[in-house]
């Protein structure tokens, strides 16, 4: 098997997504709003994607040793150098995850359901406790709950393929297009979250993509039963991601407002 397989594999998958009807129905500031709300979460977990893959592949530990997998130590170390701290825009550094929470803020997104999260794992509860404290939404606990889930498996390749095949290098261009379209005819603040898109454009393109693909190969090496548990994590982390725009659409087709208002009917 190769990467080629896998592309070929999530193709119908990655095609579904390209063309939801998301994207035809959050051509307003309250659809990207609500939109912002629901994916925030998904910019989160990434990161824990990122970093659980630097350390495995990476030493984090003391003392220091050597790693057995330089390329792969070099890669995952570059791509955790942008992810975690790249350049904010506004003359300082920040992760992607800081940037997405700002663009939301410019918006006036609420980041109240994220924000309850964050702090419920800083206090250092697990985080199932902190999803249920936090009462975030079915839809966003399903996605959170499979990444992981993923993580939770130890497989390499496994996690190494929902990051490279699953993630944010699906779909910058399309809301790039929409949020120019929306900042043309409204003039609202959306400075932030453009900059946000440009950087996941420039950065998953040119430099991500290419180097989690050279990753899935070093790690699967020859060995085709890893290759297939690579491919069966890229299609599941698509087939989440999926089903993950189905509910935002959902919802947005309510007309709920914002992910906080569509927990009421939960908390009565």
């Amino acid at each position: 098997m190769s990467i080629e397989k896998i592309q070929a594999a999530i193709q119908p998958v990655r095609k579904a997504l390209l063309e939801h009807p998301l994207y035809q129905d959050m051509r307003d500031p309250e659809g990207l709003r609500l939109f912002m709300e629901y994916h925030v979460f998904a910019v989160w977990d990434f990161m824990s994607l990122v970093k659980v893959l630097q350390q495995h592949l990476c030493c984090v530990s003391v003392p220091w040793v050597p790693n057995l997998r330089p390329a792969a130590t070099r890669l995952i170390n570059e791509i955790v150098l942008a992810e975690e701290s790249d350049e904010d825009g506004h003359g300082g550094y920040g992760s992607h995850y800081d940037m997405y929470h700002r663009a939301m803020t410019q918006l006036g997104a609420s980041t109240a359901v994220i924000d309850r999260l964050l702090a419920s794992l800083r206090s250092g509860e697990s985080i199932s406790a902190a999803l249920e404290g936090a009462e975030v939404p079915p839809a966003v606990r399903r996605f959170v709950e499979h990444t992981f889930n993923v993580i939770a498996t130890a497989d390499l390749c496994q996690i190494a393929a929902a990051f490279a095949f699953g993630r944010e290098d699906l779909l910058p261009d399309v809301f790039q297009k929409i949020v120019d379209e929306i900042h043309a005819r409204t003039g609202q603040g959306l400075d932030d979250f453009q900059y946000y898109l440009q950087r996941h454009i420039a950065l998953d393109g040119e430099q991500h993509g290419p180097m989690a693909a050279q990753l899935i190969s070093s790690l699967c090496g020859d060995d085709p039963q890893k290759w297939q548990r690579a491919q069966d994590a890229a299609i599941a982390a698509l087939q989440v991601r999926l089903a993950f725009w189905d509910a935002i659409h959902a919802e947005l087709l309510r007309g709920s407002g914002t992910a906080e208002q569509a927990l009421e009917p939960m908390k009565n």
